[in-house]
């Protein structure tokens, strides 16, 4: 193929995805077959809005993963594991899912050729997500109980059958993932004070900070930031220390009521100083609503849960900081919930007049 530049264009580069851009950190040699969407490269988007609102002359930023290839940060880890599952010969690949590991385990394991099987907690997936996992051809079984059920099935499944277990308990899944920690250091220039983190099974929470401890070791960053880990109010465990049997929010990705990278999160919270914190669905839902109206930024409630976490801690924040709110999945993924929210500025059945549109646009008495 001949590529035509522009007079203006001297150099044609592109991000070649997250194993290529970081690969002496990664568990990866000549011989593993680089499954990428490229993924990745994601934007850290400052919140003007969102710093006000703490005040002390804060910086706020997300780390918008929504914006990779199947539209959350689960990408960053299923690349990895799906390359190293296709160099050691399987042919398939299984996972639990509340819906955004069901797409990503999907998307990677048919660009690979792989065989992908996903279980689900029957009507506890957001339509988007499953939406993704049907059209990228996984095999779709939802049973009748939770993600945690569904996790143990998986991992039963793996131990005895010839099927890859892709979720977060695989080693690989956090190796990938803690990459999001070396873009935001090599955003910023250094790590931020606060990392703030939906929690769910506690995996992204555990690979950031194996990043950026990782990036401090190699002096690309002069310090650690404090995390802070928001898990929904009924869902959870870290908080309360204690098995949620039943978790319920509307905070789907984050249904989760039995970590299973629990002890590691423990470890990251008591080595960073951070804390965990638990946020209502009302306070989600405010943040994901404030996120879109004043930021025009688009994420998952789940996602919210980062922010919505920051204003309820905003007494704690130390003046001057820089803080990075990690958003892990895009809008897109749970519209019925956007559905639901205000609609007062939603007007239907109106008749193609031009004085009725005006009047309804408040251009016209």
């Amino acid at each position: 193929m001949t590529l035509t530049l522009t007079p203006f264009q001297t150099k044609v580069e592109y991000w070649p995805g997250l194993i290529e851009t970081y690969r002496r950190y990664l568990p990866v040699t000549d011989k593993t077959p680089v499954v990428t969407l490229h993924e990745g490269n994601t934007p850290l988007i400052p919140l003007p809005t969102i710093s006000a609102l703490i005040g002390k002359q804060v910086e706020v930023f997300v780390k918008y993963d929504g914006l990779n290839p199947t539209g959350s940060f689960k990408d960053r880890g299923m690349t990895l594991a799906v390359s190293k599952a296709k160099e050691s010969g399987s042919n398939a690949v299984i996972c639990a899912s509340t819906g955004n590991t069901s797409a990503s385990a999907a998307a990677y394991a048919r660009r690979a050729g792989l065989k992908a099987f996903v279980i689900i907690p029957d009507g506890y997936v957001a339509m988007g997500k499953l939406a993704q996992a049907l059209l990228y051809g996984a095999e779709v079984l939802a049973i009748q109980g939770n993600f945690d059920q569904a996790l143990e099935i998986v991992r039963q499944v793996s131990e005895n059958y010839p099927v890859t277990l892709v979720n977060s308990v695989n080693p690989y899944r956090l190796e990938g993932q803690k990459t999001a920690a070396f873009e935001v250091v090599d955003a910023l220039g250094d790590a931020p004070d606060w990392l703030c983190i939906p929690v769910g099974n506690a995996g992204n929470i555990t690979a950031y900070w194996r990043g950026f401890c990782q990036y401090q070791q190699e002096q690309r960053c002069t310090r650690l930031p404090r995390m802070m880990g928001f898990q929904a109010a009924g869902a959870a465990p870290l908080v309360h220390d204690a098995i949620v049997e039943k978790p319920d929010t509307l905070a789907t990705a984050i249904r989760i009521g039995n970590p299973a990278n629990w002890e590691k999160a423990i470890a990251v919270q008591q080595a960073s100083q951070g804390q965990f914190m638990a946020v209502t669905d009302q306070e989600i839902l405010a943040a994901y609503r404030l996120l879109a109206a004043d930021e025009g930024i688009f994420c998952e409630p789940a996602s919210a849960a980062s922010v919505a976490g920051l204003l309820k801690a905003k007494a704690e924040v130390p003046a001057g900081a820089t803080i990075v709110c990690v958003l892990t999945g895009n809008g897109l993924k749970d519209p019925e919930i956007a559905l639901q929210q205000k609609t007062e500025q939603f007007h239907q059945g109106i008749a193609p007049d031009l004085d009725l549109i005006a009047q309804t646009m408040g251009l016209a008495p």
